[in-house]
């Protein structure tokens, strides 16, 4: 079954100008990759399937796998292996959210209940280790290159959560720390994504290696620019509760390059990103302080740059719709932040 080729609705992202011919086959193609997300509730266990299906059910954009399928069309396109392996990818990005869930202490997740606070802990992590055994599933189908490329991304995926627990090492740069672990956490997943896109459409090895490129650092801008928007953007343009990190007590990249250039707000902010901020007065004075200092420009800068590196990343791949929707996904990583 496919759906309507319905571009707003279906991809988002500043995507929505691409080529038709594009869209309609990426829309298509994530048709079919939602029914093997919703093929993941066949345990034969009523529980299990509820609990599996309730991220899947509260949707989202779906990035992961647009992506994945928007790479393959630089080759030849939505192949079966294509869409396999784009419905891998969501699933492990699915899988981490549970896991997170329990570590953040988190009550809702787009725009539900999160399964932490559902049923328990216990549950959202089983449910997440479950969700990773499809994902095996179906990239074991896909080859022993894949499968050595997946537990790879596993590795980076743990490693980079891991890092962001302890935190930076002694005489450890906290921004270069920060963005090291993005690049691990958001950015490996994506990467893998863009790899996968190239391997299973027949892409050329340098095209591939550059989708892969792409991906790393598309992944990295992205979790910056969700960074800003949680600080510059008011709740009614974003549609998130603004201050989100700094009721969770998390140091994002705006907040460690404010530490870091000082300036009149230093000794205050300081103080108030010492830990989690639980009062709304404070969570008020915190993004006031925070949106007139100089880390908001250089978090913006850096952006930037990460812009620049994903365009440059494209350079191998012909001229094709599939890379025009690529720079088109570059220049919306940008704009959404402002």
């Amino acid at each position: 079954m496919t759906v309507d080729p319905t571009p707003d609705a279906r991809l988002p992202l500043g995507l929505s100008a691409a080529d038709p011919d594009l869209v309609k086959s990426v829309t298509d193609a994530l048709g079919d990759v939602e029914k093997i997300l919703r093929g993941v509730a066949d345990s034969d266990v009523s529980f299990i399937d509820e609990a599996a299906l309730h991220l899947v059910n509260a949707g989202g954009k779906r990035f992961r796998p647009l992506f994945t399928l928007i790479a393959a069309h630089v080759a030849d396109g939505a192949t079966p292996e294509v869409v396999t392996a784009s419905a891998a990818v969501e699933l492990v990005h699915l899988a981490t959210l549970y896991h997170d869930d329990v570590m953040d202490e988190a009550t809702m997740r787009r725009g539900a209940a999160s399964v932490n606070a559902r049923w328990d802990n216990t549950i959202a992590i089983l449910t997440g280790d479950f969700l990773f055994a499809h994902a095996s599933g179906l990239v074991a189908d896909l080859g022993t290159d894949a499968a050595r490329i997946i537990a790879e991304t596993f590795g980076e995926l743990v490693t980079g959560q891991m890092r962001e627990t302890v935190g930076p090492a002694p005489g450890e740069d906290p921004v270069d720390h920060y963005l090291s672990v993005i690049g691990q956490k958001t950015g490996s997943l994506i990467a893998t994504a863009g790899r996968y896109g190239g391997m299973f459409s027949n892409a050329a090895p340098d095209q591939t290696e550059a989708l892969y490129r792409y991906g790393k650092i598309i992944g990295a801008a992205f979790q910056i620019s969700d960074d800003i928007i949680d600080i510059a953007s008011p709740a009614a343009e974003s549609g998130k509760t603004p201050g989100t990190d700094l009721r969770e007590g998390v140091k994002t990249l705006p907040m460690l390059y404010a530490l870091s250039v000082g300036g009149p707000e230093f000794e205050r902010l300081s103080t108030l990103l010492a830990g989690p901020i639980t009062d709304d007065a404070e969570v008020a004075e915190a993004l006031d302080l925070l949106r007139g200092c100089k880390g908001m420009v250089r978090a913006r800068e850096t952006l930037e740059e990460y812009a620049e590196r994903a365009h440059a990343a494209l350079a191998p791949l012909p001229e094709c719709p599939a890379r025009d929707a690529l720079e088109l996904l570059t220049r919306y990583v940008i704009e959404r932040s402002r």
